[in-house]
């Protein structure tokens, strides 16, 4: 019964985490772009300057949850799925101070979710030649519902729950636990709450104290790097594929720049790495503690040099901040790699496939969610090593959403989608879950699988 449990706990997590992975990953590129704006162009930025800096806000505020909220409602149903999920988070960021990226992983499926089900209700319903007038008011009426919704109700309640976090965050740290805070500072971190974390808390408490002692650990609890550092350089040594780079690069954007909200979706992907950061968070703050060690005033942004730049002076001082810092990178990076070795191998034992060899297969399935023109190339690229194989099997390209359970089938499906398809389809021969449908080397290793001599 408790292996059962922690099956299913694997099971849920590892859905969870490819959900997320599926609206964040094909984003990075944006919140890339926009991070390297905010190092550059910000007013403590390498090259500061006033004009361009401008972009910052509305970036964040606006494009990146909308880019969120267009990516999980595209993968439920296509680009109407994408647009309607849009104009339902835009009912969040509306009169909203906080980027909604948490809503936009609400709304965004849930506007495809519910034009989904819209269509598939009505479409036989539509009399001939009114379709496409049917479709357009559809998705506007049930965007503007969905949107009306979000400002209503949703963001209220998102609003509430920021100010509750900020409320548990004080009272730790007016209880003298101040190691603790961490354990809620770093997942509201995670959830683009920082900003109202460190501005609305810890910097002004923090002031007052520097004012008296000349510094403040408060300034440290926040801004510390070494967390989100620690996930980063996790990522970049057991990431595959464009995580792996995307985390390279981001480690420059957090560390040198300070822009932390660039390691946040990589969390997001893997949602048991909030345990690394809290661990580093704590630890951390721990060895300022023991340190005795503060900063002159609030690191903006919460860089390694904005940081260096805020130690009062003295060797004391230098050691221990730098030491909080390593000791908070080395935890959260020893507990990531563990993490996200647990998230590969148990891919691996659920999708090792179920036979050594391939039976006599019907017909070879590339799956993934509509309108991917990667995964029909990926599909051709199966076709033409088939073809040089001397095998005469049938590739078919077929929509997630519209996969039907059957036996003697090979699925070939995207990473983050090969849980949700092993679900859906367990009479299947095997799911093969690939990185990159137009290179991938699985290919190579099923055709060995099927070639007639292998075939039982």
């Amino acid at each position: 019964m408790v292996n059962d449990k922690l099956t299913q706990l694997k099971v849920h997590a590892q859905h969870v985490g490819d959900r997320l992975s599926a609206m964040v990953l094909p984003n990075i590129g944006a919140f890339i772009a926009w991070g390297l704006i905010a190092a550059i162009f910000n007013k403590t930025g390498w090259w500061p300057n006033a004009h361009l800096a401008t972009l910052v806000g509305p970036m964040s505020h606006y494009l990146l949850p909308l880019l969120i909220a267009y990516s999980g409602g595209s993968a439920i149903a296509k680009h109407r799925g994408g647009v309607v999920g849009m104009i339902a988070t835009m009912g969040l960021i509306v009169g909203s101070s906080m980027p909604m990226f948490i809503g936009a992983m609400i709304m965004g499926p849930l506007g495809g979710w519910i034009i989904n089900r819209w269509d598939r209700h009505v479409e036989r319903r539509i009399p001939q030649g009114f379709e496409m007038l049917t479709n357009n008011f559809s998705a506007g009426i049930i965007g503007m519902g969905l949107a009306l919704v979000g400002y209503v109700l949703i963001q209220p309640i998102m609003l509430l729950g920021n100010r509750l976090l900020a409320a548990g965050v004080d009272h730790i740290i007016h209880t003298g636990l101040l190691p603790l805070a961490n354990i809620l500072i770093e997942p509201a971190k995670v959830l683009f709450l920082n900003n109202a974390i460190n501005q609305g808390i810890l910097a002004p408490l923090g002031t007052q104290a520097a004012s008296v002692s000349g510094q403040s650990i408060l300034f440290l609890l926040e801004t510390n790097p070494g967390p989100g550092l620690g996930v980063l350089l996790a990522f970049s040594v057991l990431g595959r594929g464009v995580l792996r780079t995307s985390a390279s690069s981001a480690i420059i954007i957090q560390f040198l720049g300070g822009i932390h909200e660039i390691y946040f979706p990589f969390v997001l992907m893997r949602p048991l790495l909030l345990l690394a950061v809290i661990a580093g968070g704590v630890s951390g703050t721990f060895t300022f503690t023991f340190f005795n060690v503060g900063l002159r005033a609030i690191p903006s942004p919460g860089s390694i040099i904005s940081i260096l730049l805020m130690t009062p002076k003295g060797l004391h001082n230098l050691i221990g901040v730098l030491a909080g810092i390593l000791v908070a990178t080395v935890v959260s990076f020893a507990l990531s790699l563990v993490i996200l070795q647990w998230y590969q191998s148990n891919r691996r034992s659920a999708l090792s496939g179920r036979i050594s060899t391939i039976q006599p297969v019907k017909r070879v399935i590339f799956a993934d969610e509509a309108g991917m023109g990667t995964s029909q190339m990926g599909r051709r690229i199966f076709e033409m090593k088939l073809q040089a194989a001397g095998l005469e099997i049938p590739v078919q390209h077929v929509l997630i959403q519209n996969l039907v359970d059957e036996s003697d089938v090979i699925v070939i499906t995207r990473q983050s989608y090969a849980k949700w398809v092993t679900k859906k389809m367990p009479q299947a021969l095997q799911v093969v879950a690939v990185d990159n449908f137009f290179n991938a080397p699985q290919y190579d290793e099923l055709i060995k699988k099927l070639r007639p001599e292998k075939i039982i």
